[in-house]
């Protein structure tokens, strides 16, 4: 795994944004930008994924680090979720809900990889963070 100095260097932190990115795109599509309370909770979640990576980095220590990326799990499976309703309401065509679907399983199983990493890592002693 290559240093990480800030949480912008960590590539589940940027496949989120490019996600909450796809999010808002989607649901800017008419249909989905009437529905206010789908529209308003998916991006919610999305905003939620890249943040709390962004958080827990920021905090003292990977233990905080790895309940943020949890968090951040959670809200990547309310995406999911969410999508297959855009889905059945016809918000989503099936190729823009697969795009998204890929999007939010791939990062989905990029939280869990660091999160385990974090976890071996503790049990080793070292550091996912460096500072210089």
């Amino acid at each position: 795994m290559s240093t990480i100095r800030k949480f912008e260097d960590i590539e589940a932190w940027q496949t989120a944004r490019e996600l909450a990115n796809l999010v808002y795109e989607a649901t800017c599509e008419p249909g989905f930008n009437r529905d206010f309370a789908l529209r308003d909770q998916i991006r919610r979640a999305a905003i939620s994924i890249v943040s709390n990576i962004a958080e827990g980095y920021e905090r003292d220590g990977d233990r905080e680090f790895v309940q943020f990326l949890y968090i951040a799990k959670g809200s990547a499976g309310e995406v999911r979720a969410q999508l297959y309703l855009a889905l059945d309401r016809n918000y989503l065509t099936n190729e823009r809900f697969q795009v998204l679907f890929d999007n939010v399983t791939t990062l989905s199983r990029m939280l869990f990889g660091l999160i385990r990493y974090l976890q071996r890592s503790e049990l080793t002693g070292t550091k996912y963070k460096q500072f210089s």
